[in-house]
């Protein structure tokens, strides 16, 4: 495991180490002690990931709103509009 914090690790770092964290995880032979660290390191680094992809998504959502709205402002999309 890296021990780089986890507000500083990018997804792909996040990704990467949670994909060495199930890999060892899967191959077995480490201890009962061992293998809780190794799970609660997996679950900080899906956190980590999730949120790099949620925040993602929002980016996304956000972009394609402005489209719509710059396409043909947005006027139809849903019940209730200029009323």
């Amino acid at each position: 495991m890296t021990g780089t914090t986890d507000e500083t690790l990018g997804y792909e770092q996040a990704r990467d180490e949670l994909i060495e964290v199930v890999r060892r995880l899967e191959a077995g032979g480490t201890t009962l002690e061992e293998s809780l660290a190794l799970w609660e390191r997996g679950e900080e680094l899906a956190k980590v990931c999730r949120t790099w992809l949620e925040g993602a998504r929002r980016r996304l959502d956000a972009a394609l709103a402005e489209e719509r709205e710059e396409a043909g402002g947005g006027g139809a999309e849903g019940p209730g509009r200029g009323e």
